[in-house]
């Protein structure tokens, strides 16, 4: 995750040869192929309840395990300040390629408790790649930054909705293949991370998790009301991710063969591409609060609407998910950026930490809570309805930040 600067890096001249475009784009290719491991399991995990015997429960730790192990190394990444001690081209490339290897041990059938110990596994590792692109594309910008971010969450976003395309190749694919696909995928990201990857012009302070700041990030009323539209996004975000596939496949049963189920998943969720840039662009013009209330808004209705599509027609069912995976996610860079500009320059690395490790512990318990929620209902018909308070809320809490007077310090007074 990006801290605050180290001094005024806007006066700072960008060397003439410093293009930060071209890096950035190469980081978001690089950050699609090792986040395709995030989700490899949790796309086939039709087959892998079939072939494994597993129930409900076991499906739900598949993803949940990547959730918590991603939390773990965030965290233990923060205590030993890794970003610092390692050069983050070589970090990522590290990280890469042991998710690459961690991933590919389910060919092996390690069965239910072998298998989640992978995923988690896997998301430990993926906690060395996300965070610290997102730092290392920081410092290649000081204008554009949300922008930036953006697009590197919107990376993250198509990375972990490839194995739903890699599973359409064929009606009835080998779940092998989509974990073999995925292990390369995230082995070729490690090779451009060590080769091409390089930190920009405009250095970092060091963002350092301090156990003992964390009184002080919680009574900041400012960082308190990000963090609480920050929980609300997260809430909603992985669950939906998760369970879309299984909420299509149970709508269109009979109607869709499987493949093209897949198929729809991975458009709605790659969808978040657009919503990502859109985001930051939309943010660092006209305010970083409006633009995340807004999205939060429509991806509210998006949970409390796709029900109704539930039986039909599919096209309808198809225009919400794509909606609602444009808006889901559109805001997630926005928090980050609003911690860095609001914070306190000596417990930024601290407070980005907090939220990071909160917010996906959040999801661990939605995540597993929603085929419960779907067993009492009967259906998976209304089962996202239990996610639309999340976003809601977070927009109540993103439009109060907007009044206060600390405000005028995101986005350049564009708040």
């Amino acid at each position: 995750m990006p801290s605050t600067e180290s001094g005024d890096l806007s006066a700072v001249k960008r060397p003439a040869d410093a293009n930060p475009w071209p890096v950035l784009i190469l980081l978001c290719i690089s950050v699609v192929l090792s986040m395709t491991t995030w989700f490899s399991a949790t796309a086939v995990t039709p087959e892998l309840k079939t072939a494994w015997q597993l129930s409900d429960s076991v499906v739900a730790w598949l993803t949940n395990g990547v959730q918590i192990g991603f939390v773990t190394g965030a965290l233990l990444a923060s205590l030993v300040n890794l970003p610092d001690i390692v050069r983050l081209n070589r970090l990522m490339a590290t990280a890469s390629f042991l998710a690459a290897g961690t991933n590919v041990l389910l060919l092996l059938e390690p069965g239910p408790l072998g298998a989640v110990a992978c995923r988690f596994a896997t998301g430990m590792t993926l906690a060395a790649v996300y965070p610290p692109a997102m730092k290392l594309v920081s410092t290649w910008f000081v204008r554009n930054r949300g922008l930036a971010l953006g697009a590197v969450v919107g990376a993250l976003t198509l990375g972990s909705s490839m194995p739903h395309l890699f599973r359409t190749i064929a009606e009835h694919i080998d779940w092998r293949l989509v974990i073999g696909l995925s292990s390369t995928a995230s082995l070729i990201a490690g090779l451009a991370f060590l080769l091409f990857a390089r930190e920009g012009p405009y250095p970092f302070g060091k963002a350092v998790f301090n156990p003992r700041q964390i009184g002080k990030v919680l009574r900041d009323r400012n960082l308190f009301l990000v963090n609480v539209g920050y929980f609300g996004h997260m809430w909603e975000l992985y669950a939906m991710w998760a369970w879309l596939l299984i909420f299509v496949r149970t709508a269109a049963d009979g109607v869709l063969p499987p493949n093209v189920a897949s198929l729809i998943t991975f458009v709605a969720i790659a969808a978040g591409l657009i919503g990502c840039v859109a985001g930051g662009l939309l943010s660092d013009r006209f305010g970083r609060t409006a633009t995340t209330a807004a999205l939060m808004i429509v991806s509210g209705l998006c949970a409390l609407l796709i029900g109704f599509a539930f039986s039909g027609p599919i096209w309808l069912i198809v225009l919400i998910s794509i909606i609602w995976g444009i808006a889901i996610v559109g805001d997630s860079p926005l928090f980050s950026a609003a911690v860095t500009e609001l914070a306190d320059r000596d417990f930024v690395g601290t407070a980005l930490s907090l939220q990071m490790g909160l917010g996906f512990a959040l999801t661990v318990f939605v995540i597993w809570l929603m085929p419960h929620i779907a067993a009492w209902l009967g259906s998976w018909q209304w089962s996202f309805v239990i996610l639309a308070p999340g976003p809601f809320i977070g927009a109540w809490a993103m439009m109060a930040l907007r009044r206060s007077p600390a405000a005028v310090r995101l986005a350049d007074g564009r708040r």
